[in-house]
């Protein structure tokens, strides 16, 4: 029986998440899929594990501090790379770190974090290419939101002219609170507490965790080139407490949407706060739930609603992933 080696880089509680449901599906995947699949290696920013037989669950438990970095993940040759380390969006580190040297060695990757691509997706995408790799990205463009998917699979062969969503649970649900009066403040800590924001939310209030995903689902999803400088973007910020009552007197709902839309051949690009009216599908998605709408000349509008408890919807996502590839692997 062929086997697949699969390392994952980054292992805090998304890596940890991934690599115990991994190791709970390979009977599924052998299978299914006629492989053994065999998490040969870990690692986190200091320290890490690995064996060429294939990680258990307590092995896991326990990190060497010696064992770390993409040289060591290298030395087991994986047939596939997981990144799930930190999205850093000033240099796209520790991802990029990981991601270049796995595509050309030519490695398959699952890409958690959204750095990376974010900032030099393009030149990956070229290097995938050139070296025979495939990039899978679910669990980055959305998690349980099914926006590749509909793209790539119920939509294929379609043209489409537009794209909407709210892709990011902890402003959609700042922004639920605070339409029913609740403080700013309040709200944060609120949704920190919950575990949906992070102890730093300024990627999510500033809106760009909104515009990653926009710009993944745009370039990966429908091959365009789209650089960061060429989406719009603004966060809550906008949605000051006056805005916020004046809104709420028009029976409006404020929402952090993304919109990628095709202007006679130009796609234009924009995330910011809208007052949505109530006859619009996405004034109605409501706390922590992300939704995308997707129009296309064929099929008109497609909307999908969604969340899912994490980490495990971002695990489950990145080895949606691993199926497809393996599926492929097997084709």
């Amino acid at each position: 029986m062929p086997h697949i080696n699969v390392a994952i880089a980054g292992f805090g509680l998304v890596g940890r998440t991934i690599a115990a449901l991994l190791l709970e599906r390979i009977p599924t995947y052998r299978d299914r899929f006629g492989m053994e699949v065999r998490l040969v290696a870990v690692c986190r920013s200091d320290r890490g594990t690995g064996d060429a037989r294939g990680l258990s669950a307590e092995r896991l438990e326990t990190l060497d501090r010696e064992s770390y970095g993409p040289d060591f993940l290298a030395s087991f040759s994986p047939h596939v790379l997981i990144e799930a380390g930190p999205s850093n969006f000033r240099d796209g580190e520790p991802g990029l770190g990981y991601l270049e040297p796995a595509l050309r060695r030519g490695s398959d990757v699952i890409v958690v974090s959204k750095a990376a691509l974010w900032l030099d997706g393009p030149r990956l995408r070229k290097l995938a290419t050139e070296s025979g790799s495939r990039i899978k990205l679910s669990a980055a463009a959305g998690a349980a939101l099914p926006a590749l998917d509909l793209l790539e699979h119920s939509l294929r062969g379609c043209e489409v002219t537009k794209i909407e969503g709210i892709f990011t649970a902890a402003t959609n649900y700042l922004l639920s609170a605070m339409a029913s009066g609740t403080p700013y403040a309040e709200a944060l800590e609120s949704v920190q507490r919950a575990g949906i924001a992070e102890r730093d939310p300024t990627n999510d209030v500033q809106g760009r965790d909104t515009a990653a995903k926009l710009l993944l689902i745009a370039n990966f999803g429908l091959g365009l080139m789209l650089s960061p400088e060429a989406i719009s973007v603004s966060g809550l910020e906008t949605a000051t407490p006056a805005t916020m009552a004046q809104w709420r007197e028009q029976g409006r709902t404020p929402r952090l949407t993304a919109r990628l839309e095709n202007d006679a051949g130009s796609w234009r690009a924009r995330v910011g706060v809208e007052a949505l009216p109530p006859d619009d599908p996405l004034s109605r998605v409501a706390g922590k739930d992300k939704a995308v709408r997707i129009t296309s000349r064929e099929m008109g509008e497609i909307t999908a609603i969604g969340c899912g408890p994490e980490p495990m919807a971002t695990a489950a996502a990145a080895l949606k992933d691993l199926e497809a590839l393996l599926a492929h692997r097997r084709a």
